[in-house]
């Protein structure tokens, strides 16, 4: 595909931006259709996106866009497309760009010019009427934009600001095919299916409520499930050599002021009075765990110090940002702290990036890492700074793992390693990580006595595997669509009498499969076998299904059916033994 650069210049656009150049193309081309179907249109920022492309519009007085409106704007891009405009490109002083901004009433554009460092060039795309501030490039013609979709509209402040107006989002999404649009299409239907608030509701995992936004309450099944991935979690940690410790919710202002969150975090930060004192409730576990570690005396022997803690941590969050169990005001976080020695810090990052893989790798995920640098608000030195991002290099390349670099996107306290998992549906997921902090253990002055006798300062690690485990269950719910494996699923065995006659059968089935520690459930509703098999599989969605009928209990034996139909006749015995080997197994 053939692109316009803002130089002028038409070039073959490279493989891995040509769904870019097609979407940035389309914001034009639907803000060219919204400039023509609502007059007097003012428009503010309009970029593509890792999903798509959207536009912030200032519509006229008293015009208002909803997804209703979506089909008329979408036939105006196509006549667009058809009309086959050139995409054009020139550039201006700033005091005449500010000038056309002027003339043609784009206050948005106008204000932007003047955030532009001085020495920055300021460069326009025109296709046909429509004008726009742009660095480009673009397709070359509009008929090149061949398959396009609105896919929603919402509320955005300029700028990100909430003390500036509130504009029109209009988001939409743009391939180079409509083969690309239709697959893209089909995985969002597959996406709502699999919506983890809905499936939570539907198997009784957790519920939300109005009472306490953003503060989930998890319901039976769902502690079953939670409590099945942390026992999961202290077996993997204990097989690794950490320890588990738990430290207070609520600690005083001056701990998270030394820790150094209170600057760079507060905003984010519960607090209250006791005593008259300011105390905060945590948002991270790290400096309880510091202050564990420096409780007592340790010798260069002791490390590392692995220390683990499942805490639960509130953070604040906008209520317009919370989203089911992916954005909440309160979690747990499997947090380990882990403090070394400097000639055990390869190894240890290596252990940690080993038990992260395991973990990703007993669920199915693929993975990508990324390696993130130093950001603009840091604590700490250029030396301290140069010496953990090596250090992370270093553990990376020993594992021979591919990485990215993404610069200044590291925690203020040090460099990261972020593992982006990715679901059934192909989305990714930030969810574990490793970070490096020479900072807490010299704001709290921590320290081991080394072999020659001197003290010395540990280098501390932060790493989690699941991240909130309350965000893992979200993801886990999308990924499996509920349908867990058997050693997650809380109902592992749905035990379905066929009628009166094979109630007091499936009773003693019942009884025999929970006494051997097997997650039943049985169905004694007057209700036809039918739907209780429909309800089974589509709302419990359990692994296996017995049904019994008089047939089975005159042969004393059961008929298993599992998540392929198929229904096969077995003994219990031999059921028993067969699933309670797939469950220790976590297969």
């Amino acid at each position: 595909m053939k692109i316009l650069q803002n130089d002028g210049q038409v070039i073959e656009c490279p493989e891995d931006e040509v769904t870019h150049v097609v979407r940035h193309s389309a914001a034009h081309i639907m803000a060219q259709a919204i400039a023509r179907l609502y007059p007097g249109a003012d428009f503010a920022y309009g970029p593509a996106t890792d999903n798509g492309f959207y536009y912030d519009v200032d519509l006229p007085e008293g015009v208002k866009v909803s997804e209703d409106d979506f089909a008329a704007i979408e036939a105006e891009m196509k006549k667009i497309v058809k009309e086959n405009l050139k995409f054009t490109t020139f550039e201006l002083t700033r005091d005449e760009a500010v000038k056309l901004m002027k003339e043609r009433g784009e206050k948005y554009k106008v204000e932007h010019i003047g955030d532009l460092a001085d020495d920055a060039r300021i460069t326009f795309y025109q296709q046909g009427d429509y004008i726009d501030m742009c660095v480009g490039p673009h397709i070359c013609y509009t008929k090149a934009l061949k398959a396009f979709k609105l896919t929603g509209v919402s509320g955005a402040y300029w700028k990100g600001d909430k003390n500036n107006k509130m504009l029109t989002r209009i988001n939409g999404t743009a391939f180079a095919t409509k083969d690309e649009l239709d697959e893209h299409l089909r995985l969002i239907e597959e996406a709502k299916k699999r919506d983890h608030r809905k499936i939570g509701r539907e198997m009784d995992l957790f519920m939300m409520r109005d009472e306490a936004p953003g503060f989930p309450f998890f319901l039976p099944n769902g502690m079953v499930l939670k409590n099945t991935l942390l026992d999961y979690w202290r077996e993997i940690h204990h097989d690794a050599g950490y320890v588990e410790i738990s430290t207070p919710m609520i600690m005083n202002k001056q701990l998270w002021k030394t820790s150094g969150h209170w600057d760079h975090y507060k905003d984010n930060m519960y607090s209250t009075i006791i005593d008259d004192e300011e105390y905060c409730v945590k948002p991270m576990n790290c400096p309880g765990g510091v202050l564990v570690y420096a409780a007592k005396p340790h010798s260069y022997r002791e490390l590392p110090i692995r220390a683990g803690e499942i805490g639960l941590v509130h953070r604040h969050e906008m209520r317009g940002a919370l989203h089911g169990l992916f954005r909440v005001r309160c979690f747990n976080q499997d947090d380990a702290h882990l403090f070394v020695r400097p000639d055990q810090l390869t190894d240890e990052i290596v252990g940690v990036v080993n038990l992260i893989d395991s973990v990703y790798q007993k669920f199915g995920f693929k993975y990508h890492v990324e390696l993130s640098t130093r950001p603009e608000d840091s604590m700490g030195s250029d030396e301290d700074w140069e010496r953990a991002e090596q250090g992370l290099k270093t553990a990376l390349e020993q594992l021979g793992m591919d990485y990215e670099l993404n610069e200044g996107d590291g925690a203020f306290y040090g460099p990261k390693i972020d593992f982006h998992l990715e679901d059934s549906l192909g989305r990714t997921w930030q969810c574990g990580t490793v970070q490096l902090d020479f900072q807490m253990p010299i704001n709290f002055d921590l320290d081991y006595v080394d072999a020659d006798g001197e003290k010395k300062r540990p280098i501390m690690l932060h790493r989690v595997c699941f991240g909130s485990i309350e965000r893992f269950i979200g993801i886990l719910i999308e990924h499996f669509a509920g349908k867990f494996p058997t050693w997650l699923a809380p109902v592992q065995v749905d035990v379905l009498p066929v009628s009166e006659k094979s109630r007091e059968y499936a009773r003693g089935v019942a009884e025999k499969l929970d006494a051997a520690g097997i997650r039943v459930k049985l169905d004694e509703r007057d209700e036809k076998i039918g739907y209780k098999i429909r309800e089974a599989r589509s709302i419990d969605r359990v692994p296996y299904m017995l049904i019994l009928g008089e047939k089975e209990v005159e042969a004393g034996n059961i008929s298993v059916r599992d998540r392929t139909n198929e229904t096969v006749p077995m003994d219990v015995d031999a059921f028993v033994e067969q699933l309670k080997a797939e469950i220790a197994e976590r297969r």
